[in-house]
């Protein structure tokens, strides 16, 4: 009997705080793990996720618990999709440098790799950007590249 290609969608809606991040990456673990990800490539998916989130709660929303993450998340045969939306602050995407990792180490610099991070983690990594109404950040892992 052939698999179906079914696309199975879940949502999470969640307060832009930082004590919120557990719970974001214990529900992006499960779904790593239900798609069929090994310990370590869910570990890169959920890293990746909470750089996202963390860049939101701190850029985009400057700490406003009022204002919501949103997440879905797409699951099929294939491949995890991530779309972590806010309605905060945009940034110009094309602006940002890739980091000289050595100089950063010698430098002893924390913060500021999120994005590097993402793209280094996953298979797919674009950005769509409307300040104060819809920011979205979309990252897709497919599963035979795991493998």
């Amino acid at each position: 009997m052939e698999r179906k290609k079914v696309r199975q969608k879940y949502q999470l809606k969640i307060s832009s705080i930082t004590e919120n991040l557990e719970i974001i990456r214990e529900f992006t673990r499960n779904l790593a793990v239900k798609a069929g990800f090994n310990n370590e490539v869910s570990d890169q998916i959920v890293l990746a996720v909470d750089e996202a989130c963390t860049n939101v709660i701190k850029h985009a929303h400057s700490y406003n618990a009022r204002r919501l993450i949103e997440l879905v998340v797409f699951l099929d045969p294939e491949k995890m999709e991530i779309v972590i939306s806010d309605k905060g602050k945009g940034f110009d995407i094309d602006s940002l440098q890739t980091p000289d990792i050595k100089k950063y180490v010698h430098e002893s610099r924390t913060g500021g790799l999120g994005i590097h991070l993402m793209r280094t983690l996953m298979d797919e990594v674009s950005f769509s950007i409307q300040p104060s109404k819809k920011n979205k950040v979309s990252m897709v892992k497919y599963l035979m590249k795991s493998a």
